[in-house]
């Protein structure tokens, strides 16, 4: 499998150490599920924003029409240079 040397410093590694020892866990698990975790979270956050993205599009005209105050001028509209 893989491997990441990940430098920490004194103070994150006695942290670290004491939270393992709390959890009764080693250090190397508990790094492991705490970037384990980021990743699923980040992926989610990934997969909610192209959600939103798609909803969005596809409801284009009716978010169009009810603020219409947040639309961009349409080409040739707007301030004159």
């Amino acid at each position: 499998m893989p491997a990441l040397n990940v430098e920490f410093s004194d103070r994150e590694l006695e942290d670290l150490r004491q939270i393992a020892k709390e959890r009764g866990t080693s250090m190397k698990a508990l790094v492991r599920e705490a970037a384990a975790a980021d990743i699923a979270r980040h992926r989610a956050l990934q997969e909610g924003a192209e959600e939103f993205r798609r909803f969005f599009a596809s409801h284009a005209d009716e978010f169009a029409a009810a603020f219409p105050d947040d639309e961009p001028p349409a080409k040739g509209e707007g301030r004159a240079a």
